[in-house]
């Protein structure tokens, strides 16, 4: 991560975005109090040496080096090994860069995807969820532990929390008959996408080569006829970027009044989860402060972009100001702020459990019901 600040940008499909947030700020159930409560640590699979999750990407990856396929390799075994049910896809393209001439370099985007078991080609909408796992090509050795390492952790760890309540809502919904009764049928999606950052300055052809090959594939990747949504891209109900995470006292601005609303609702799981301890970090203010309403007037460029451009609604959770390590040799997991990332993997998971509604399959505790 990630290119400088700008000036907005006037997509031309930005009016579908509109539609989108107002179609999609369903009124799912908030998690109740108990619910919070259970929302699994990370605990040591979150270690800078030996954690099971985050160590194996604390190296240098980038594009076309030995680094970026021991990290695929990590994703894909995780997948294969903890979260059999889940889909995995390839997304591979390549391109040249300003530092390799006429090389072409190998950019490959992960897609690991949870539906229904019963839904059709085309057919669900996608809570998704995403970060970039490529490093920067220089300096050599950078490992980009915020950027954007911890992220993709992170992302692990919610698919592993998330997976027994999605499988138990199917099973529940299966039993009684309603699997494919129901108007909106979701599903979750985690992107680990290639290519983020520049080889060279940041321009819009050196940058997001993998999120850039993505969105226009899917863009003309037609579902089959009479599908639900017309593209991958439409089946998208929300794309929730992580990037820039790890270091105490971030600040999360809401940058898009479509998805404040969303925005507010991931602000509300850090609120009440403080306020019932569940929290570890001790920062000066929320992570989340724009509680009342979208406060900030410009974007960040990043991976959202090509999908933005073609109206898929986003929730960018990214710090502004940036990390003092952003781009810089520090950003490594000695400089991590540990209760604050093992914090942001608990909000997620609380996140995308509300999203998917599964206080549908929660049973409270006898005397702890709360909201």
């Amino acid at each position: 991560m990630t290119g400088s600040l700008q000036l907005p940008k006037v997509f031309t499909m930005l009016w579908l975005s509109v539609i989108y947030s107002a179609a999609l700020a369903h009124a799912y159930k908030p998690l109740s109090d108990s619910f919070l409560r259970a929302i699994p640590d990370a605990g040591a699979d979150l270690d800078i040496e030996n954690g099971t999750l985050l160590a194996p990407i604390l190296i240098p990856r980038v594009p076309g080096t030995p680094g970026q396929l021991k990290v695929q390799h990590h994703f894909v075994e995780f997948f294969q090994r903890e979260l059999p049910k889940w889909t995995i896809e390839w997304h591979n393209s390549t391109a040249t860069t300003p530092a390799t001439g006429n090389v072409e370099l190998p950019f490959g985007n992960l897609v690991f995807k949870r539906e229904p078991p019963w839904v059709k080609p085309g057919g669900s909408n996608l809570l998704t969820l995403v970060a970039h796992y490529d490093s920067k090509y220089r300096p050599e050795g950078f490992l980009g532990a915020t950027d954007s390492a911890v992220p993709c952790a992170i992302l692990m760890h919610v698919a592993r929390s998330i997976d027994k309540y999605v499988t138990q809502m199917h099973d529940e919904m299966a039993e009684l008959g309603e699997g494919g009764s129901v108007e909106m049928d979701m599903g979750v999606q985690i992107l680990l996408l290639d290519g983020e950052e520049a080889f060279v300055s940041w321009t819009d052809t050196d940058s997001l080569y993998g999120a850039r090959a993505l969105a226009e594939s899917w863009e003309s990747s037609f579902n089959p006829a009479m599908s639900k949504y017309r593209n991958p891209n439409r089946q998208i109900s929300i794309f929730v970027l992580l990037d820039l995470l790890g270091s105490a006292n971030p600040k999360i601005p809401s940058y898009f009044l479509t998805t404040h609303w969303a925005y507010s609702n991931m602000a509300n799981i850090e609120d009440r989860m403080r306020k019932l301890n569940l929290l570890e970090s001790k920062p000066k203010s929320a992570f989340l402060p724009d509680t009342n309403r979208a406060m900030y007037s410009g974007t960040i460029s990043d991976d959202h972009l090509p999908f933005m451009a073609r109206g898929v609604p986003v929730l960018h959770v990214i710090p502004s100001p940036f990390p003092a390590v952003w781009h810089t040799m520090d950003d490594d997991g000695e400089h991590l702020d540990m209760p604050t990332v093992r914090d942001w993997a608990k909000i997620v998971t609380a996140f995308a459990l509300e999203w998917l509604d599964m206080m549908e399959v929660w049973y409270e505790p006898k005397g702890m019901a709360g909201p």
